[in-house]
């Protein structure tokens, strides 16, 4: 508890930094950090609208997020959720205007190709990685740009909706994820995403399972002298990671966009893994986390309305905040832990 405290307090602090090189910056452009703070206060908090697309912008970072959580337990870094993502949405899409189902039949059978394509997305690397120890950092990274490019050949070439935009044919509204409100596209993939964390953490916290993709974090050679089988272990929590991963895309196909286009949802999947680092790889933390980067990218609109400062600027403080937690981590690390080259990350 102590060890896990320092750590949240060290990041607090490393956040707390980079949020004050922010407004330097800021400054430096001409404008007054207060001024931003309450303009971004207000686009992302300032009424019933602008609340449901602050959660809206945080539930496709948390699943996001999760899906990270669950490689970086074991130690494993899956930067590829944003392939497993355009993956899983364009999957899900291709079964709502393909096909033909009853309601729920139809939304749980787009959903679970979401799972399906993100896990098939995720196979290769996860394969690579504990039959050759190859690196998933950079195997699952350039998986990102493959995605991206597969699922833009597919929509604009062959899947092509008859008119002038890059988009598929809308899905039918049997495949729909219910929305709460009227007024906004915020569904009941929120609800999936806090599920999903809660499931999480109790696997992690609770189950002989998740005490063993904790040791592997924590030290791989400790584990396999324990009896755990780390290359098995580590393909089936790749795949997992992946299979949220590409759940997450489904959830921005069926219930936000209702179709898949070039580009439907840039950065989510890195900004779930910032999230995830943030919250020190706890899936619990990791709600705080989105909302947070959901408020930034929601109260950006309302920037360049009612400030001179550009919606950009809030990628800069994205930026500082990556380098600043990163540093921290590095530090904190390299001080307590000797064995840090052994054990690669531990959350």
């Amino acid at each position: 508890m102590g060890q896990r405290l320092e750590a949240l307090s060290g990041q607090a602090l490393a956040i707390l930094f980079a949020l004050i090189l922010g407004a330097v910056v800021i400054v430096a452009v001409g404008e007054n950090p207060v001024r931003v703070l309450v303009t971004l206060l207000n686009g992302a908090f300032g009424s019933p609208e602008r609340i449901a697309g602050t959660l809206l912008q945080a539930t496709p970072i948390l699943v996001c997020g999760v899906a990270a959580c669950i490689s970086l337990r074991a130690g494993l870094f899956n930067i590829g959720i944003e392939g497993q993502l355009f993956m899983g949405g364009f999957a899900a899409a291709w079964v709502g205007f393909s096909f033909s189902l009853p309601p729920v039949i139809h939304l749980l059978a787009a959903m679970a190709f979401a799972v399906f394509a993100g896990v098939a997305w995720i196979a290769l690397p996860a394969f690579f990685r504990t039959r050759y120890n190859a690196n998933e950092v950079v195997s699952t990274i350039l998986g990102n740009y493959v995605a991206v490019l597969v699922t833009s050949y597919l929509t604009i070439n062959i899947f092509k909706r008859p008119g002038g935009l890059p988009e598929t044919p809308p899905i039918l509204p049997t495949a729909y994820l219910p929305e709460f409100f009227s007024f906004s596209r915020l569904n009941w993939g929120l609800f999936i995403g806090i599920a999903l964390a809660i499931g999480a953490q109790f696997v992690f916290q609770r189950t002989a399972r998740g005490y063993a993709i904790s040791e592997m974090g924590a030290n791989a050679k400790f584990a396999e002298y324990g009896g755990i089988d780390i290359r098995r272990q580590g393909f089936l929590i790749l795949l997992a990671s992946g299979a949220v991963g590409g759940l997450a895309g489904g959830i921005e196909a069926l219930g936000v966009h209702r179709r898949f286009m070039e580009g439907f949802a840039p950065g989510f999947g890195f900004d779930g893994v910032i999230a995830a680092l943030l919250a020190n790889g706890s899936p619990i933390g990791t709600i705080a986390t989105a909302l947070f980067f959901g408020a930034l990218r929601s109260g950006s609109l309302l920037l360049e309305v009612d400030t001179t400062a550009s919606r950009e600027i809030i990628t800069v403080i994205q930026a500082l905040i990556i380098l600043a937690v990163s540093a921290q981590i590095k530090l904190r690390r390299g001080a307590s832990d000797s064995m840090a080259g052994e054990r690669r990350w531990k959350f």
